[in-house]
């Protein structure tokens, strides 16, 4: 088993920058791609990034690439996702997920890959 737990979410205005973070527990952390996948109201689960185990290969969906960015620091056991220029469409509950790794490089964006998830942390741009 491994329990996720988010937080930073909160209130930002558009053009801001927020910082979220995940801490994982349980199982050996490094053996797992981890992933941000978020939910607006009235919408489906999307993917918005992944990072590999190990070598750190990362992939980004392309509404978030070049504004989010996505680390892991497997001594702490957390995975962080910086988001920069928010906008009012990035509005959403941001969840932290874990799969666990079948190669080096390995990432997915299918939601139904992946074993573990947080309980989301509610992210809201201002206009």
């Amino acid at each position: 088993q491994v329990q996720l737990v988010e937080s930073g979410g909160r209130l930002v205005q558009a053009g801001g920058s927020l910082r979220l973070s995940c801490a994982a527990t349980g199982r050996t952390f490094s053996n797992y791609v981890m992933a941000w996948f978020r939910q607006a109201p009235g919408k489906e689960r999307e993917f918005v990034t992944a990072i590999s185990r190990n070598d750190g290969i990362t992939q980004y969906a392309d509404s978030v690439r070049g504004r989010f960015t996505i680390s892991r620091d497997d001594a702490k056991n957390t995975v962080d996702l910086q988001m920069n220029s928010l906008k009012p469409e990035d509005t959403a509950v941001y969840y932290c997920a874990a799969k666990f790794a079948r190669y080096y490089g390995e990432t997915t964006t299918d939601a139904n890959q992946y074993d573990y998830w947080g309980q989301g942390t509610q992210v809201t741009v201002s206009s």
